[in-house]
């Protein structure tokens, strides 16, 4: 295919897995519960961190997530207790566990307080064309609070060359507004261009079949490659193309 037909089929293949019912088998079902804001800033976020493995394991261990802050994320993080967080206890989903959770909650309340919440820091330290250095500072911040050295390993760091999949997946969620009510758009302030397609070993693989990646690792070498091609597509919206790259990839074996 050409340059003209493979955007062609690109698109066509977003239309087809960019639809409501793509929500029910995906992580975006989480915060799809919610109303409130922050409630899916949270839940999403929390969602997004355990991507990774089975995806109906992903989804059970975020509900149980949801419920053990009583289906009210945002509430549970401004105003819990310590005690609160000792129901925690034994929640664990492949490497993330209890004590991982628990710091999350806390990073959250610290950066609702005293940053202005989550879609400040990403307005605050975006650039021109890129959310990756807005990543790089939130890590910081994140972690700005004495916390366990073990639970730095959940949020990736773009600056040591990550593809940072969960969190590029997250702020999809977020920022873009698909008018198919799938992502929500509830981030107004920061441009839907600026985002990256969450690069995993499907969207990889699919990428390299169609020639639009080359290189072999999927890190943060081979997220800058993928960007650059899929702004050539469409640099308002690249990163709709994640439904296209993803759904061949799972649901066609492309």
């Amino acid at each position: 295919m050409n340059s003209n037909e493979l955007k062609d089929f690109l698109d066509s293949k977003v239309n087809e897995y960019n639809r409501f019912n793509f929500i029910e088998s995906d992580p975006i079902s989480i915060p799809h519960k919610y109303s409130l804001k922050q409630d899916i800033e949270i839940s999403g976020f929390l969602a997004a961190t355990i991507a990774w493995g089975n995806r109906k394991s992903i989804i059970k261990n975020a509900n149980r997530m949801m419920d053990l802050m009583g289906n009210s994320p945002y509430d549970f993080v401004m105003n819990h207790k310590e005690y609160h967080l000792e129901n925690l206890e034994g929640f664990v989903h492949r490497t993330f566990n209890s004590i991982d959770f628990s710091y999350f909650i806390k990073a959250l309340k610290h950066i609702y307080i005293n940053h202005k919440g989550l879609e400040n820091i990403f307005c605050t330290h975006a650039s021109n064309d890129s959310l990756q250095p807005a990543i790089h500072e939130f890590k910081k911040i994140f972690f700005e609070i004495p916390h366990p050295s073990r639970t730095t390993k959940h949020i990736s760091d773009p600056f040591k060359n990550s593809a940072c999949k969960k969190i590029n997946m997250w702020l999809r969620w977020l920022i873009r507004n698909d008018n198919s009510g799938v992502d929500f758009g509830i981030w107004k302030n920061i441009s839907p261009s600026k985002l990256s397609c969450p690069l995993d070993v499907h969207s990889g693989n699919v990428a390299r079949k169609l020639g639009i990646l080359t290189r072999k690792q999927n890190d943060g070498k081979a997220l800058a490659e993928l960007d650059n091609s899929l702004r050539k597509f469409d640099a308002n919206d690249p990163v709709k193309y994640d439904f296209a790259l993803f759904g061949l990839g799972v649901f066609e074996e492309f």
